[in-house]
Parts: structure tokens; sequence; C-alpha cells
């Protein structure tokens, strides 16, 4: 017994080789460059990130603007001659967008986006298509929306966007603008979204306020809505890498 202890033990001398470092540096540099080869024929188009990204999105907030705006229509429909039911049409346009907020801010609530910074996609290019999906199904329901309130109802389209696309975007700048400040979450956002909706709602209930704004500063008002709700998407996007929950080396932002 005592001599196979000893032949194993020459055998071990025999067999072990001291590790060179230049030839371990070797072998990560080889794995790192036949693993970015093999990544590199797997990477997603865009026309794939985007199908890949539209899959992510739940639909139920999508969903939820659909109802809210049948249910609109159906207020409409019972009581159209009533003037401040059509003012009021800014309250359901506030919660149209408010809607939204749930899933632009789901990564920071999930506490993901470290993981999506680590994907071939950046964080700006993630928010730019989740952004441009949101835009363009909106842009579909409102657009239904109003060629039906206007052929069937007989709106008037300066009505329409007086009472409800200049609320629904100053609400969006709101939320955008929110989202821009890494310190404030989802919540804060929908309280200052319901903040701007009371103000909304005592401007077109008190005559002595709405009739004093007139038809041009009402279109100016809405344009200049737009111009901010676009810088500040692009504030967004341009902000997005800073969204973070720690910092590069590791420290929790509070």
């Amino acid at each position: 017994m005592n001599n196979f202890e000893k032949q194993l033990e020459d055998y071990k001398k025999e067999t072990h080789i001291e590790p060179r470092e230049e030839k371990i540096q070797e072998t990560i540099r080889k794995s790192k460059e036949a693993f970015f080869r093999a990544e590199e024929e797997k990477t997603l188009s865009y026309y794939e990130f985007v199908l890949g990204q539209f899959r992510l999105i739940r639909k139920r907030w999508w969903f939820f603007q659909i109802v809210l705006l049948v249910f609109l229509w159906l207020i409409l429909i019972s009581v159209k001659d009533d003037a401040y039911v059509q003012r009021s049409l800014g309250i359901i346009a506030s919660l149209f967008v408010i809607l939204i907020i749930p899933e632009l801010w789901k990564n920071r609530t999930c506490q993901s986006m470290e993981i999506e910074s680590s994907a071939y996609f950046s964080l700006r290019q993630i928010y730019a298509t989740r952004m441009l999906l949101f835009g363009l199904a909106d842009i579909l329901f409102l657009s239904v929306f109003m060629g039906i309130s206007i052929s069937v109802l007989h709106f008037n389209m300066l009505d329409l966007l007086i009472q409800f696309l200049f609320p629904m975007t100053i609400t969006a700048c709101i939320c955008f603008h929110t989202l821009c400040c890494k310190r404030l979450n989802e919540t804060a956002a929908v309280a200052l979204c319901i903040a701007w909706s009371s103000v909304w709602l005592f401007i077109v209930l008190n005559d002595s306020v709405y009739t004093r704004i007139t038809i041009p500063i009402w279109i100016f008002l809405s344009a200049l809505s737009v111009i901010y709700l676009g810088a500040v998407i692009y504030q967004t996007l341009k902000m997005s890498t800073n969204y973070w929950e720690v910092s590069v080396h590791g420290i929790e932002i509070n």
C-alpha cells in the first residue's frame, strides 16, 4: 500500500504543470474573441429589436386606453349638448396619458436598468423604441376617436384640440419631465398629473376664466406645449443613462 501511495505521489509530481500567466491571458483573449464572434452572428436587427420590445410591452395598458376612450364616447353621446361635460374632456385626456406611466417606468420600478444597459442595444434605444410604439398606438387610438367624434357627433376640430389634445399634451409634458428626474418615481408623476387635472378642471368650469382665453391664445399654448413635449422627450432620451439605481463603482444612489 505504501508503494502504491508513493507511485501516486510521483505521478502527481510528474504531471504537475506550473501555470504561465501569459498563456492564461492568451486563453482569456481567445475565449473573448470566440464569444464575440458567436454573439455577432446572433445580433438582432432593428426590426427584430422593435418586435421584441413590442412583445415585452404589457398590452393591458393599451386595452385600458381603449376602454377609457369608449367610456368617453358613451358620455359624449348621452350628454353631447352639455358644454361643461365637453370642457371636462381634459380629465379623461390626463387619465389617457397616465396609463402609459407604469410601462415607461417598469425597468426603474423592477430595478432592471443595469441589466438592460449590458445588452447590445442601449437604454436610449430601448426608451426610444417604447416611446415610438406607445406613440404609434396612441396616435391610432386618438385618430379613430377624433374621426368618429367629428363625423358622428359633429364636434369642431378646434374644440377637440382645446378640450382634449391640449390638456393631454400638458400631461405628457409632466410625465416626461418627471421621468427626467431620477429622484422622482411614478407615484410623483401620477400625483403631478392629478394636480394638473385639478387646475384644468378649475379653468374649464370657471366661465370668467375660460371665456377670457381667446382662440389665438389656445393655439399658441397648444403649439408651445407640443414644442416643450418634443424638448422634454429629447431630454429624457439624452438623460437615460443617468437612471441607474447604482453608480459605476457600485455605490447606491440615495
